[in-house]
Order: C-alpha cells, then sequence, then structure tokens
C-alpha cells in the first residue's frame, strides 16, 4: 500500500510545524528512497513458501550522483533490542559513508551485503579498501514468513537502483510492509520541516519504520486514541521496534547530529511509547552540508561550517514534531492486511479517529 490514502495533514489532523513540499525526508535535497516491496501468497505458514509480507527500503543520503561523498553523523540507540550495522564506524569517525537499507530482522544481513555489492558495481568507493554498510531492521513475523528467507541480495540491488528524489511511498510498502504499530497496520512513515535560523533556511527530513507499542498506549495529538479504539488486536501487547532515520541540510558537526538523534524518542514519545524491554529504537542523523569537507582528496586539512549549539533548538523542535507527524502518517496511509496463518493486522479506523479528534476539540 502505497500513498493511495490521504495523509494525516490532509485529514485535518493539525500537526504543528512547517512541511517542506513533499512532507518527506526527501525535502532534503539530494535525499533519495526506493523501495521493494514482497506481497505473495496466504494461509497457512510454510516456512520457506510464505506467506510472504515483506520488502527492502533504501536511502542514498547524497542520492545516486554524490553517493561516494560522505555525510557528517551520529546515531543514538534508545533501547538496544535491535540492528543497525555500521554504526560503531560512525561514532568512530562521524562520518555516514554508504547508503542506508531497512527490512526485517532476519534479512538485515543480506541488504548489508548487496549495499556493498551495489557500491562496487557502481564503483562507488568509500575513501579506503572496503565498506560498513548502515543496514537496519523491525521484526515482520507476525505478519510474514520471517524464516522463510525471502529478501534476497537482488531485492536489496533494486531498492537502491531504484532511489528517487520527490514524493515517499508511505505505509505497507518496502521495509515496512509487514509492520505493525500500536496494534495498527502500519511501516513507512515520513515527515519534514522548515527552520529559520539567522535569515537561513534549513530543512529536517524523518523517515521511520514503524513497529512498536500496545494499543492502548496510542496517542494522536495529545488524544488518547487507544483507549477508545480497542477492537482487533492482533499482538496485545507492546512489543516491536522501531528505526528513524533524521536528515538534514543544516551544516552541523557529528557531535551535534547525535544530537538530534537523541530527540527522536521524543517525538515517539508524543505517540504513546514507553521504549519496552523487547523493542529495538535506533536512530541515525545526517547531514548533507559541507560536500566539499567530506569529498575523497588529497587536502589533509578541510574547512567545514557549523551551527553553534545555542541555535540549535528550533532543529531538535522539528525533529520532535517530524517525528511524530511520520509515525502517525505511518498508520494514517495503510490498510488492513491478513498475513501467515490468516494473521490480521487492520488498518486505523480513520472515521472514529476524526470522531475522537473532533470530541476532544482538536479539530
Amino acid at each position: 500500500m502505497g500513498d493511495s490514502k490521504q495523509r494525516g495533514r490532509q485529514l485535518g489532523l493539525p500537526f504543528p510545524g512547517h512541511s517542506g513540499p513533499q512532507n518527506a525526508i526527501t525535502d532534503v535535497a539530494g535525499v533519495e528512497v526506493g523501495t521493494v516491496t514482497l506481497i505473495d501468497g496466504e494461509g497457512p505458514l510454510v516456512v520457506g513458501h510464505g506467506p510472504v509480507r515483506t520488502g527492502v527500503t533504501a536511502i542514498l543520503p547524497r542520492g545516486r550522483a554524490m553517493a561516494h561523498i560522505p555525510c557528517a553523523a551520529g546515531y543514538y540507540s534508545l533501547n538496544g533490542n535491535g540492528e543497525m550495522t555500521g554504526v560503531v564506524w560512525i561514532e568512530e569517525s562521524g562520518e555516514l559513508q554508504t547508503p542506508i537499507t531497512i527490512t526485517n530482522t532476519h534479512s538485515c544481513g543480506v541488504t548489508r551485503d548487496a549495499t556493498i555489492r551495489w557500491m562496487v558495481a557502481n564503483r562507488i568507493g568509500t575513501g579506503q579498501d572496503w565498506g560498513l554498510p548502515v543496514a537496519a531492521e523491525t521484526y515482520d513475523g507476525d505478519l510474514n514468513d520471517i524464516n522463510g528467507f525471502h529478501v534476497t541480495a537482488s531485492h536489496a540491488l533494486a531498492a537502491l537502483d531504484a532511489a528517487r528524489g520527490g514524493a515517499v511511498e508511505l505505509g505497507s510498502v518496502g521495509g515496512g510492509t509487514g509492520m505493525i504499530c500500536y496494534d495498527f497496520k502500519a511501516g513507512n512513515g515520513s515527515s519534514s520541516r522548515r527552520v529559520l535560523i539567522d535569515g537561513a533556511y534549513y530543512t529536517v527530513g524523518v523517515f521511520v519504520q514503524a513497529n512498536f507499542g500496545a494499543r492502548e498506549q496510542m496517542t494522536v495529538l495529545g488524544v488518547p486514541v487507544g483507549l477508545h479504539l480497542t477492537a482487533h488486536k492482533l499482538r496485545s501487547k507492546d512489543q516491536g521496534s522501531v528505526i528513524a532515520i533524521v536528515a538534514t541540510d543544516a551544516p552541523l558537526q557529528p557531535h551535534q547530529l547525535k544530537r538530534l538523534a537523541r530527540r527522536v524518542p521524543m517525538g515517539l514519545a508524543r505517540t504513546g511509547t514507553v521504549g519496552n524491554n523487547g523493542s529495538g529504537d535506533i536512530f541515525l542523523a545526517f547531514s548533507t552540508a559541507n560536500e566539499r569537507a567530506y569529498e575523497n582528496g588529497e587536502a589533509h586539512v578541510r574547512n567545514s561550517l557549523f551551527l553553534q549549539n545555542n541555535v540549535l533548538d528550533s532543529l531538535f523542535n522539528a525533529v520532535v514534531e517530524a517525528v511524530e507527524e511520520a509515525v502517525i502518517d505511518s498508520i494514517v496511509c495503510n490498510e488492513t492486511m491478513t498475513g501467515r496463518d490468516g494473521n490480521m493486522s487492520v488498518a486505523l479506523p480513520v472515521d472514529q479517529l476524526l470522531d475522537l479528534m473532533k470530541k476532544y476539540k482538536r479539530i
């Protein structure tokens, strides 16, 4: 399911802040997103045969044309019951040197290795003789034959090749295909904010693969939606994970980007989650600024611009707002899905949501 359904703003939900034209991570110039979606079969689970409800999402931080130029980056883990490869080197070097792939838990290694193959095939170097790609995951085994290992290197390569700017497909597509959030069908979400600092506009874009939370926790713009919409649960408990990628064109140093990544949980908390024990809540932030400072070359001394710490509050606020909206849109832009063993993850009943928002005087 892509973006055929209306997003929260189109429904009248008054999310705060000013978004970019796409209201997506691709509002940060150069960022490209591609997806491959795998949906096949129905009925009882037969490991290795399906049903299949999974896929791959690929993010190119500077797009294909400048994929060889690293970005300043920082990451943060709220709860580590999950995986994001490559972050040890990001922590050490302060650089994101590869594309990012996001998929299901048992295919994370496949997409990681495929990214290296893609870089080699396209002659994209990292400034050294090896690469440590970023690949992240959340669990889709409630709907998908996760132990059937249906995601292949070819699917990851196709997602990387498909990466484009412009509108981002939301909902049950790519790595988000089999994901569930607050016990409603969820998946991919994205949003952006425009921020004015000292006369210059900067963009913050967020992408989430949302797969977390118990129904009773779900909150939309302060309204306890999950306490009212209690029917048709699948998981019936706080389970799952969330991956968030934050992009910006604001000139920031790696430690400042880590600070942006550390604001992601505040946006998640606005939607109701507490970051439970079984959740992998892992976040990465990067900046596309200072291109010349990060490109490969012989000059050993580089100059880069960066914002002072005392003007970062508006960027922090942008991250929180965009994360909140991205999570809600990952649910709103979706449809009921039936997967393995007839397991059904229901779509959020939008009419009932809007009634609640009116009752609580949010719209």
